[in-house]
Formats: C-alpha cells, sequence, structure tokens
C-alpha cells in the first residue's frame, strides 16, 4: 500500500507540474514579441529546470554506487528517476520552442527523446519480467550461477542414469564441483526480490546421501537399460551441455513429455522414478535458459539506457556552456 501511495504521489506532482508548465508555456509563447526562445527568460527558466531533472535522472545511478550516498528510500529515487526524467522532455522543448536549432541542439534532443523512451521501455521490462520470472521460472537461480548449476544438474543426470545403466563411459567431476547447491538465493532484476533457490539439485541431495549408505543398487540389464542409455547419450546429455541449440526435442516442454511418456513404455517399472528425475531435470534447464534469455533483454537494455544517459549529460552541460558564453 505505501509503494501504491508513493507512486501516485509521484504521478499526480509530476502531472501538476507538467499541467502548469504547460500553461506557462502557452501563455508565454503567445505573448512573446519574437515567439518562444531558448534565451529568453522563461525559456533559460524551463531549460534549467529540465536540465535539473535530467541531474537528478542520472543520480540513481550514482546513488546505487557510492555506498554513503543512502539519502531516502531506494523506492522514492526510482520514482523520483522515471517520473522526472520523463518530465524532462516536455522542459526541453518548451525551452526551446519545440525548435531543435543547430547541429548540438538537434543532436541532444534527439538523444532526450531516444534515452526517455528507453527509459519507458526499462521500465516496462523491470515490471514485467520479474512477474514472467514467477510464472514461468519458478527455480530462478543467481544470474551469475547458472553456469553452476548447469554443471550440477548435469552431474545429477550422471549419476541417476548410472545408477541403473552402470557405468556409462561420462568424465567424473571433482568432489568440490559437485557440491549440492541448496544454499544459493534468488535475485530478482529489480532489487529488492529474493526468494530461496530450490534446484532439483539441492531437492536431491538428501536422496543422493541416502544413495551412498544403501546396501545394494541392483543395475539394470543391458537389454533392459539399452533404451535409456541411447537417449540419454544422444538427446538429453547433449540437451544439458547445449540446451540453447536449435532442433532439439528437449527444448520443447510438450515434446520433452511425450519423448519421456514414451521411454516409461520401454522400461521397466524399476526405472520410472529415475526418469521422473531425469525429466525434472530437464524442466529446470529449460527453466535456466528462459531466465538467461530474460535477463538478457535487461543487459541489453541497460547497455543502450545508461551510455546514452551519460553521453546526453555531458552533451547537456557543454549545450549550457556554450549557450552562456556566446
Amino acid at each position: 500500500m505505501r509503494i501504491d501511495r508513493s507512486h501516485r504521489a509521484w504521478a499526480l506532482a509530476s502531472l501538476a507540474v507538467f499541467a502548469i508548465s504547460a500553461a506557462v508555456y502557452v501563455i508565454y509563447a503567445g505573448t512573446a514579441p519574437r515567439g518562444p526562445r531558448g534565451g529568453s527568460a522563461v525559456g533559460l527558466i524551463f531549460g534549467i529546470v529540465g536540465f535539473g531533472f535530467m541531474i537528478f535522472a542520472a543520480l540513481l545511478g550514482a546513488r546505487k554506487r557510492v555506498a554513503t550516498w543512502r539519502l531516502g528510500r531506494a523506492q522514492a529515487w526510482m520514482r523520483g528517476h522515471l517520473w522526472l526524467g520523463l518530465l524532462a522532455l516536455p522542459m526541453i522543448l518548451f525551452h526551446g520552442g519545440f525548435h531543435f536549432g543547430g547541429t548540438l541542439t538537434r543532436v541532444l534532443m534527439w538523444m532526450l527523446i531516444i534515452t526517455v523512451f528507453s527509459g519507458i521501455f526499462g521500465a516496462a521490462l523491470q515490471h514485467y519480467i520479474p512477474r514472467l520470472m514467477t510464472a514461468d521460472v519458478p527455480l530462478e537461480t543467481i544470474y551469475d550461477e547458472i553456469g553452476h548449476v548447469r554443471a550440477l544438474l548435469r552431474e545429477e543426470a550422471d549419476r541417476a542414469v548410472e545408477s541403473l545403466c552402470g557405468n556409462i563411459g561420462l568424465p567424473k567431476s571433482s568432489e568440490g564441483e559437485v557440491q549440492r547447491a541448496g544454499g544459493f538465493t534468488a535475485l530478482r532484476p529489480i532489487a529488492a526480490a529474493a526468494v530461496p533457490l530450490r534446484t532439483s539439485a539441492a531437492v536431491s541431495a538428501g536422496a543422493s546421501a541416502a544413495l551412498a549408505t544403501a546396501p545394494e543398487i541392483i543395475l539394470l540389464s543391458e537389454e533392459e537399460s539399452a533404451p535409456l542409455r541411447r537417449f540419454y547419450l544422444s538427446e538429453m546429455r547433449p540437451f544439458l551441455d547445449h540446451p540453447k541449440q536449435s532442433g532439439q526435442r528437449l527444448t520443447d516442454a510438450a515434446l520433452a513429455s511425450v519423448v519421456f511418456a514414451g521411454l516409461r513404455t520401454l522400461l521397466t517399472a524399476r526405472a520410472h522414478a529415475t526418469l521422473t528425475e531425469l525429466e525434472d531435470i530437464c524442466d529446470e534447464a529449460r527453466q535456466l535458459t528462459r531466465q538467461e534469455r530474460l535477463q538478457r533483454w535487461l543487459q541489453g537494455w541497460l547497455l543502450v539506457h545508461i551510455p546514452l544517459s551519460l553521453a546526453l549529460i555531458l552533451l547537456g552541460a557543454l549545450h549550457a556552456v556554450m549557450a552562456l558564453r556566446y
């Protein structure tokens, strides 16, 4: 409720500032003998206010990186970044009387327009992607740990298959590389939302320990295990190694379900629990791929928005100095 009130307050305040500024501009444009100009008193006020809004929006990044800059709530800064950054565009348009002027001014105006609209796009992404992850990636993990979790899933799948088929000739990882990932926490793209990771590797840690103490593992015969061995070596292991390659049936959840249903008809009942575990591992591998894709959208947006914002501030300061000097 507090966040909703804060958002509503910023929206109402921004609309009020825009309405007042628009009214002032209409009166100013209608009464100015030479029309609205950036060098007039009113034009300069609009320019100073607009550039101030741009500076405030840029300070959000500095606040995140400088540990001592912890003034106010992060949520309030984010709201200010969005709304004041959006308000900067009409203020600068009012400043120039909707004329783009010379080369530097045109470059600045187009950079401002692109920056503002990229900010709107980024705000939509940051609102949409966490909800999409909650719905589509329930086993979300730390982005930088995805490669490590994939290795754990491969190791777990290898052990599950070898518990039925015996040694299938795959390389073994060291003991340190196969430690389970139960201690990780998941991070949302927007800072504050985190949930515990629940990977199939972590869930199976207890089962693996119990298996280690079991008196005996009864392997399937070579004939009984042949379909599982063939499927794992030719299809599932390549999928776990390269889950983003096209043309693999296991990349599609519906096709994967059909594949595993067919395997259950070929294998004895003793193998069905292992097939369920392998199916869960494939599902988590698909979720990791989905998370990587969504995170790349966010990272790609930042690679556009942040450099543009910095360049805009520097060129805006240059424009102000040149305008005041000449």
